[in-house]
């Protein structure tokens, strides 16, 4: 599913118009992005899951074109945990 998609299926759901439904999931992703950038940041959906931040250590790494040996940096990646409920949902 794409975005688009999403956002007619979320203004069918809640019997609204597609332009109300795409304001709202680009306000969504807005939110949960800029809660993200905050440190320690942290978005919580009871049931659905949780948009947390990892540190990654830094790590060795080959360059695939060169076969060179690299650094590869330390960095932070956005990481998503599915909550019980879109678990069992799922299964």
């Amino acid at each position: 599913m794409k975005k688009q998609d999403l956002i007619k299926a979320l203004a069918t759901k809640a019997s609204s118009s597609q332009d109300a439904a795409g304001k709202f999931l680009n306000a969504l992703i807005d939110i949960v992005t800029a809660e993200l950038q905050k440190k320690d940041g942290e978005v919580n959906i009871t049931g659905f899951g949780a948009f947390k931040v990892s540190n990654r250590a830094p790590r060795k790494g080959v360059n695939p074109r060169t076969k060179e040996k690299i650094t590869i940096p330390a960095m932070k990646s956005p990481v998503f945990r599915a909550g019980k409920t879109l678990k069992e949902a799922v299964r």
